[in-house]
């Protein structure tokens, strides 16, 4: 295999404490290997690698992860979104516009359009996507969802519980997703997600969902708290899901839990996913996010990328907002971008499978041993991500070790 040096290093962010102040490092530097990082330290101190990139004082950083997308679609949602502008509120029907348009749309044009949202997502920085089926809402278009979406991205999660389709009885939808079409769906996933809101499956549907996933062995997630305060929040915890998204609306006792989930002894705990984008494009509260972080709880930012509430997978804008209007430092924002996402998806540590079924390396960390996913940015600092908001700063991205930018 062949290495590759990247060293003058203006400012190295390894989201690993034993490397650096926190973390950081200054003028520093990373050797690739493979797929993977193998060196991490002072430039003064770096072995010689058989190819050279001179950061030139530059910034670099974990890649994005993004735990939360919804980019399996067809359509448009325009008239939508110009709708909510002129004050009308957000409601989760909208959901149905896209699956009507889904349903009709071929498997090449699905492939295409999903193709090109993670090909902006990594000139963006990107490196690690999830992504979600639930704009099919039938066995076959589910699973045809899932297929496509393992091609492309590095986690496929269920999403059959988005809402209940029009003109169906809603005991009935329940009992599909809950039965055949999670056994015809589970070989091509690795988590269960349910959209736990008014309008969309409410506490008993959503028991029925995390039950079902649970008993098949696979990991779950809870769309939770985003149109108004709800149950999401609390089910996730005791359910012990991997995480839940949205939290625009919670309580003191619903931040407490999210936080107390991390204190168990050898057990893992409920990451409290915020999404700043989608927050600013329905018009809703934005989440809490500093007084999650204040608490205890593990904090991740997401896209939320899909066509009606957040059409965006620029991780660097939610980054920006998180700082700007959330109350969080760039280290926090940036933490929570990257190590906080891969938390999210169980990514974190070695040996996790893609949907290939191909064990990988770590991802959100610059260590020994991670997998070699990084972005190089045209500024000194990550501050400038807040400090330059909107501009695009990601020159250089590599993913397991491949330049792709």
């Amino acid at each position: 295999m062949t290495s590759t040096l990247i060293d003058n290093i203006g400012e190295l962010t390894t989201n690993d404490d034993t490397v650096g102040s926190g973390g950081r490092l200054r003028d520093a530097a990373v050797v690739i290997e493979g797929e993977r990082v193998v060196w991490v330290g002072p430039s003064k101190e770096a072995p010689a690698g058989d190819e050279r990139v001179d950061a030139g004082g530059r910034a670099v950083l974990p890649g994005w992860v993004d735990s939360h997308t919804h980019m399996v679609f067809a359509g448009d949602r325009t008239a939508e979104f110009e709708a909510r502008m002129a004050g009308e509120a957000y409601a989760a029907g909208g959901i149905n516009v896209t699956v009507e348009a889904t349903r009709a749309a071929s498997d090449a044009e699905l492939a295409a359009n999903l193709a090109r949202l993670v090909g902006e997502a990594r000139r963006g920085g990107t490196t690690t996507m999830e992504t979600k089926t639930g704009y099919g809402l039938t066995v076959d278009d589910e699973v045809r969802a899932a297929k496509l979406a393992g091609d492309h991205v590095d986690a496929v999660t269920f999403l059959g519980a988005h809402v209940v389709p029009a003109g169906e009885d809603p005991d009935a939808y329940l009992s599909l997703v809950t039965g055949p079409m999670l056994s015809a769906v589970a070989p091509h996933v690795s988590a269960v997600d349910v959209f736990c809101e008014t309008g969309a499956f409410d506490e008993a549907s959503t028991r029925r969902v995390l039950e079902t996933a649970r008993a098949s062995g696979l990991a779950t997630r809870v769309h939770g708290n985003q149109l108004g305060h709800g149950p999401g929040a609390q089910l996730a915890v005791e359910y012990g899901s991997l995480s839940v998204d949205h939290l625009g609306f919670l309580t003191p006792a619903d931040i407490e839990a999210l936080a107390g989930s991390w204190n168990g002894e050898g057990t893992r705990g409920t990451v409290a996913t915020v999404l700043p984008a989608c927050d600013l494009s329905t018009r809703m509260p934005l989440a809490p996010a500093r007084d999650l972080l204040d608490a205890g709880a593990i904090l991740a930012i997401a896209s939320n990328c899909n066509p009606g509430t957040s059409y965006t997978s620029s991780m660097g804008f939610c980054v920006a907002t998180a700082v700007l209007q959330m109350g969080l430092t760039i280290q926090e924002a940036v933490l929570a971008a990257t190590l906080g996402g891969a938390i999210a998806l169980g990514m974190h540590e070695d040996g996790w499978l893609d949907p290939r079924g191909i064990t990988q390396a770590a991802v959100g960390r610059i260590a020994p041993g991670s997998r070699a996913d990084l972005q190089l940015l045209e500024a000194p600092s990550v501050t400038h991500l807040a400090y330059r908001p909107g501009m695009p700063l990601t020159s250089a991205v590599w993913r397991a070790g491949l330049k792709v930018l």
